[in-house]
């Protein structure tokens, strides 16, 4: 069986989860390749890409939202046209894609299957948990993005038979875990100067923060801002007391495998990450909007509290491939009509 396992190269959750899903598709008897899209990743893996191509990314901003300004610009219609025409698909026996949608998209002009291996997926899923304000708009996009045949989707709980517990990275699952005397931040839709404004308010607390803005660590005050470095940022939410970071996925997913305090601030305009907050506030989890001083008394009542989840998520990674592929070896995977 040769496969095409495609995975979407905007933001660090996909690039992350994928260096957990290759070894393991390496271990069976397939033919696997490559592709890899999208732009603002922070991270790489560690293994040959066949195809490297631009994509469709959306471009963080630095007010706690999306820059749709500078996505639209970025979006080059027929550079995307071109790269969808590019790939190959009617070469493979299977497309596995991670909300990738230049592969996703290719699929559907000329008819392959395609299968959904993400949490977008299980967003999209009836029983998962919704935001109480509708965003049709929002989910039409996200349906949209990059369409598939058949979804296998990650969640913070299993909501449906197809839906299964975050993979977690093995780095993760290595490291020794400590409480430390620090906070561990990650809010790449939010400037270092919102940021130390905010958090430097809260006195008699020590933040660490992850900025996608700043390519030289500093200290002011209470805070450290450093570069994105992803041992650092192991290190550093192994030995913290708690996690505040937007709500997507891999970031609280691994926080809550470490029985870390967490609290969440979803990106705004960005239809996923308030359907992941409301899950982790359905869980206990404190979620604020924003990252603004009003909400700084939410803040100190979260670093006050010493309550956190008891979670831990088993490794699955190989069961779920299995199944996959075995689905799609005796046709329960289709096509697009």
């Amino acid at each position: 069986m040769k496969v095409l396992y495609a995975i979407q190269g905007t933001g660090n959750g996909h690039l992350s989860r994928a260096r957990d899903v290759i070894p393991a598709l390496q271990k069976k008897n397939i033919e696997l390749d490559l592709l890899v899209s999208g732009t603002q990743a922070d991270i790489q893996i560690p293994y040959p890409v066949k195809f490297q191509l631009r994509g469709w990314s959306f471009i963080f901003g630095k007010k706690g939202g999306v820059d749709m300004w500078r996505t639209y610009v970025r979006t080059n219609s027929s550079r995307l046209q071109k790269e969808i025409r590019s790939i190959p698909v009617q070469d493979y026996d299977l497309v596995i894609n991670d909300f990738e949608p230049v592969s996703a998209w290719a699929c559907k002009l000329r008819h392959r299957q395609c299968v959904s291996l993400s949490h977008q997926a299980a967003v999209l899923a009836p029983n998962a948990p919704k935001p109480k304000k509708t965003d049709p708009l929002g989910r039409l996009i996200l349906s949209k993005y990059a369409p598939t045949t058949t979804q296998y989707g990650f969640h913070f709980k299993k909501y449906d038979d197809k839906i299964y517990t975050p993979i977690i990275r093995q780095e993760i699952r290595d490291t020794t875990r400590t409480i430390g005397n620090h906070y561990t931040v990650y809010l790449p839709s939010y400037s270092d100067e919102k940021i130390l404004q905010v958090l430097s308010s809260i006195k008699n607390c020590y933040w660490e923060v992850f900025s996608k803005h700043n390519d030289t660590k500093f200290f002011w005050k209470n805070i450290t801002i450093r570069p994105i470095d992803n041992g650092a940022f192991i290190n550093s939410m192994a030995s913290s007391k708690g996690v505040l970071c937007g709500a997507g996925f891999e970031t609280p997913a691994e926080a809550l495998h470490m029985q870390k305090k967490l609290m969440v601030i979803p990106m705004k305009g960005q239809y996923e990450q308030q359907c992941n907050a409301a899950a982790l506030k359905e869980m206990g989890v404190p979620v604020i909007k924003s990252l603004k001083m009003k909400h700084v008394d939410k803040i100190r009542n979260w670093i006050d509290s010493e309550n956190h989840l008891d979670i831990h998520y088993p490794d699955i990674t190989e069961q779920i491939i299995d199944q996959v592929l075995q689905e799609a070896k005796i046709g329960q995977i289709g096509e697009f009509s």
